[in-house]
């Protein structure tokens, strides 16, 4: 039998479980999933906003490839930190493919920007996902105005988040107490903003849109910071996606505000120069930009302060290095050769990547699914080699031995569980459990 560990159980993690189980050259294979956290899913489940009910019953897919027969999903297992480095990982299992993804934010490396009241929109996202490494207990939603920075859609999804009522949330898993903050807060503008044109933004046409169909604010575009754009005057040979981003925000341009109570404007062709403020921020220091003629953008000297109470930074993910693995700082990821993890010069027998942490933060995700496989495929040709080694016979009592304490598959369901009468008791559907000790309470109580 092929022991394979798969360290991550997000969708690059688990497209590679999927992939190890369905092939037909290796039909002995048995898969165990490891997760730092005791629940499954990854971004799907941490990442994704609540409100996009669509994206996030991606979970059910997850769900039927961690309950394969030949797959195991143990959680609460950090991997990297003594006891559990890379080193005696692979010699619990023939083979180790790590799905750790991308788990840091890109600065912005501006003055201010580690003041009071400026975040990462990962952060932000943490709270309103209750992931239980969130470090902030309540965002503090008294701001009159938030600025957003950058224009992909995570930018969207906060932004969004930040101006939808509190009322139209209360269906999802959103935890209670961010609920209550959102109910309460006072924001009613709301920044989005890029340093490039509407033609190089990274959000797509259908997020994009959705910030239209918020019943509670209108969107502002500014006509003159359209016509900025090369491609503005005529879109007809931007690519399909690109064309149709353009096409919706001049629609908005010529629309007459509603006068509903949020405002979100969508502002681009300004460069984050500075936070500003004494003790907490007040205000954001943008330079303008304008087209450089080589297909990017250059300031121009001239300076806007938009006011802010609030900052979220969404400039992009960034891989961070696992201890005990190589990792090349200048693209944030472990170098490989096809999936196969390379030390000193050469591949690393029983040793693969996929997903963000082998490629980047780049692509949706379904592309996890192609970057598994690629690794996966490597992985099957060598494995008659990497059958050959000898591993331990049972890496679960192994892991146990060590102190740590797997939440298998039935402890999962019980925290699934413990979040449906949470929902009941609190007169909503779901609702998450937000902290460590409420997580692993649940999950050892069925495990008892």
């Amino acid at each position: 039998m092929l022991r394979v560990a798969v360290v991550g159980s997000g969708p690059s993690g688990v497209y590679a479980a999927q992939a190890l189980v369905q092939q037909q050259a290796v039909p002995d294979v048995a898969v165990d999933v490891l997760d730092r956290l005791p629940c499954p899913y990854g971004l799907v489940r941490y990442g994704v906003a609540p409100d996009h009910e669509k994206i996030k019953s991606l979970q059910n897919t997850l769900r039927t490839v961690l309950e394969h027969p030949q797959v195991s999903f143990l959680g609460n297992v950090p991997v990297g930190p003594a006891p559990l480095v890379p080193e005696r990982l692979l010699g619990l299992y023939h083979a180790v493919v790590y799905c750790v993804g991308a788990a840091s934010d890109r600065r912005l490396g501006i003055p201010g920007e580690e003041l009071p009241g400026s975040f990462s929109a990962t952060e932000f996202v943490s709270w309103y996902s209750a992931h239980p490494d969130s470090a902030i207990d309540a965002f503090a939603l008294g701001a009159r105005s938030a600025v957003v920075i950058g224009v992909g859609n995570v930018a969207v999804d906060v932004a969004r988040v930040l101006a939808r009522g509190a009322e139209e949330l209360r269906a999802t898993d959103v935890p209670h107490a961010a609920l209550d903050a959102l109910a309460d807060s006072q924001v009613t503008d709301v920044h989005m903003v890029g340093r490039r044109g509407p033609s190089q933004a990274k959000f797509t046409t259908k997020e994009l849109r959705e910030l239209g169909a918020l019943a509670g604010a209108d969107v502002l575009v500014r006509p003159e910071e359209l016509a900025m754009d090369p491609a503005f005057a005529d879109p007809s040979r931007l690519p399909g996606p690109v064309r149709r981003n353009v096409e919706v925000l001049r629609d908005w341009a010529r629309r007459e505000p509603a006068g509903r109570p949020r405002r979100i404007h969508l502002r681009f062709f300004l460069r984050p120069a500075a936070v500003l403020g004494e003790g907490a921020v007040r205000a954001v220091r943008f330079e303008r930009t304008g087209p450089d003629g080589m297909g990017g953008v250059a300031g121009i000297g001239d300076f806007e302060d938009v006011p802010a109470q609030l900052v979220l930074r969404s400039v992009g993910y960034r891989g961070v290095p696992l201890p005990g693995l190589p990792f090349a700082a200048a693209s944030g990821t472990v170098p490989h050769e096809q999936g196969r993890v390379v030390r000193g010069g050469a591949p690393s027998a029983g040793e693969y990547v996929a997903g963000w942490i082998k490629r980047g933060p780049t692509g949706v995700i379904g592309t996890n699914r192609s970057c598994a496989k690629e690794t996966i495929a490597s992985l099957l040709s060598d494995a008659a080699a990497l059958a050959s080694r000898p591993v331990a016979e049972d890496p679960r009592a192994a892991l146990r031995a060590m102190g740590l304490e797997p939440v298998e598959w039935p402890g999962w369901l019980r925290i699934e569980a413990a979040e449906s009468a949470l929902g009941r008791a609190l007169g909503r559907p779901r609702v998450k459990i937000p902290d460590w000790p409420g997580l692993l309470t649940a999950a050892r109580d069925a495990q008892r």
